[in-house]
């Protein structure tokens, strides 16, 4: 039998079998050869924070006036103190966080330690930073506060700082996987953390809507909204010396062309050449918060905050009166219900929505993802081969007369 054409598999690949979407966003792929059985009623599919989040398109209601020219993969606004989200798009798209990611190292580290104490920084502690990282300038056999190692966090957005807390935590493993526990509880179920400082790494994804989980958690910390509202800070360049560290948030210091936006308190800005840029900012005006969360805007490197800043002036002119697309759900450990089991703001999305997801290059919300990674390219490959083949050679036996059972 000859090779099927690349037509035919894109067209199996679509409208064949192997691949289903199981309650709660997982998706398993059918064994090539398998015989078909009869499809059981598809499974609910819970949408952390509300069906609406898996849409595409903007989502908003009520209200109009949002920003024309958005250029972002993704984005999403809410209120901090109530939770709702006023408006987003694409909230649950799967993308690269880079350093935005430090906040959930922020959420998972930062009650371990008491500012005050000292740690003497050794060799090993700086031996696995990727090359390329951002650094604040740590220097091995210089000892540091852990109130500074917060700042280079926070400020400088240094990956030395970073490791250097995760070796203090037990090592960048246990680091690793007490992240991903934290964003579980959070539920942020679009976050696979695969290093603690965010930095490019195969499967290292999050999204609008977690990196906003993370910010609002975050921000109910008096020590995280101390650091990552923080303009400049002294920090140890070895002896006495010290040299100024100013803080990368161009919305809260005023840089590159920007103005400091008015009422910005934090949080967090992140830049890698595979993530592009993405950032997640709060403001307060008139006793009200708002956190707005842009992924993978356009060319410049002001687009994010831009983009930012426009949200929520939005939020704040108009937010008021909007009616909320979803909800900010609570952590499981601080008493916030399992999504899909009733809680405020999450609804189960029928199967049927699948196409609402937004484009599958995109990396699509993760409650209708796919498969990832050349394991899963291929059982779709196989997949699609072997509906190609069952089709043709039902259609023999049609032709023939025979009883070819689909």
């Amino acid at each position: 039998m000859s090779a099927p054409s690349r037509r035919s598999l894109l067209a199996a690949l679509a409208a064949a079998a192997p691949v289903a979407v199981a309650a709660g966003g997982r998706a398993s792929a059918a064994a090539p050869g398998t015989p078909a059985v009869p499809a059981a009623p598809a499974a609910p599919v819970t949408v952390i924070g509300g069906e609406r989040l898996a849409r595409a398109g903007v989502q908003v209601r009520g209200v109009s006036g949002l920003p024309g020219r958005l250029s972002a993969r993704a984005w999403l606004v809410a209120d901090w103190a109530t939770g709702e989200v006023l408006a987003s798009y694409r909230a649950h798209q799967r993308l690269a966080p880079a350093s935005t990611l430090k906040m959930l190292f922020a959420d998972t580290v930062l009650k371990k330690f008491d500012r005050t104490e000292r740690h003497t920084v050794t060799a090993a502690e700086l031996a696995d930073i990727p090359a390329g990282s951002s650094l604040v300038g740590i220097q091995a056999g210089t000892t540091y506060t852990v109130e500074q190692l917060w700042q280079g966090v926070f400020l400088r957005s240094g990956n030395d700082a970073v490791h250097v807390l995760a070796h203090m935590n037990g090592g960048v493993a246990r680091t690793v996987a007490e992240m991903q526990a934290r964003a579980e509880d959070l539920q942020a179920l679009d976050t696979h953390v695969v290093s603690p400082d965010g930095f490019d790494h195969p499967g290292q994804i999050s999204s609008a809507y977690d990196l906003t989980l993370f910010a609002r958690h975050g921000l109910r910390n008096a020590d995280f909204r101390g650091y990552c509202g923080t303009r400049t800070a002294d920090f140890p360049a070895g002896g006495k010396k010290t040299f100024q560290i100013q803080n990368t948030d161009r919305l809260l210091t005023g840089a590159w062309g920007l103005k400091p936006y008015e009422g910005m308190i934090g949080v967090k800005n992140g830049y890698t050449s595979h993530a592009g840029n993405t950032f997640t900012g709060a403001a307060v005006r008139g006793g009200r918060t708002l956190l707005a969360t842009v992924m993978h805007p356009g060319a410049g490197s002001n687009a994010v905050y831009e983009e930012t800043a426009a949200l929520l002036d939005w939020g704040f002119a108009q937010g008021g009166s909007a009616r909320a697309v979803g909800t900010l759900v609570e952590p499981l450990s601080e008493g916030g219900a399992k999504a899909g089991g009733g809680a405020p703001g999450t609804r189960a999305a029928a199967g049927s929505g699948a196409g609402a997801a937004g484009p599958a290059a995109d990396g699509g919300p993760s409650a209708w993802r796919l498969l990832e990674g050349a394991g899963g390219t291929a059982a779709l490959l196989a997949g699609g081969v072997w509906a190609v083949r069952r089709r043709r050679a039902a259609a023999r036996a049609a032709d023939t007369g025979g009883r070819h059972r689909r």
